[in-house]
């Protein structure tokens, strides 16, 4: 550790003197904007178009399947089984939509609103004297 006379030639070579500045900033945090009018009807017509292609699906596999009793052919069944899949993958995009508007309307409100920080302005000898007096 360096004596008391060496750290003043130092701080006399650097420049420093023997002031000791503290200060505080603060910082705003921009507020998290909510979903504005654009989402949401962005939100309501892609919901629209998967109750629309829902009922059209379900529509669809009434009439294969009705076909595919009528022909007992293979392939009708197949092509009923990908309808039927594929309403359903539609039907799952909609929960997922769903679960996606609620996460974004859903700010948390504990978030801080402002960040304060404390800056120390000094040599390290000065730091350390400092908090050797508190």
């Amino acid at each position: 550790m360096a004596s008391e006379t060496s750290v003043n030639v130092l701080d006399n070579v650097l420049g420093i003197t023997d002031v000791v500045e503290t200060t505080t900033s603060q910082v705003t945090l921009p507020q998290v904007k909510k979903p504005d009018e654009e989402t949401d009807n962005d939100y309501k017509y892609q919901r629209e178009n998967f109750y629309r292609l829902v009922e059209r699906g379900q529509d669809a596999i009434d009439g294969i399947l009705e076909l595919a009793k009528e022909s007992e052919h293979p392939r009708s069944y197949e092509v009923a089984g990908q309808l039927i899949k594929n309403v359903a993958d539609v039907t799952e995009k909609l929960g997922e939509l769903q679960l996606k508007m609620q996460k974004l309307k859903e700010v948390p409100s504990n978030a801080p609103k402002n960040v304060t920080n404390a800056l120390f302005v000094g040599s390290t000898s000065e730091l350390q004297k400092m908090l050797k007096g508190k």
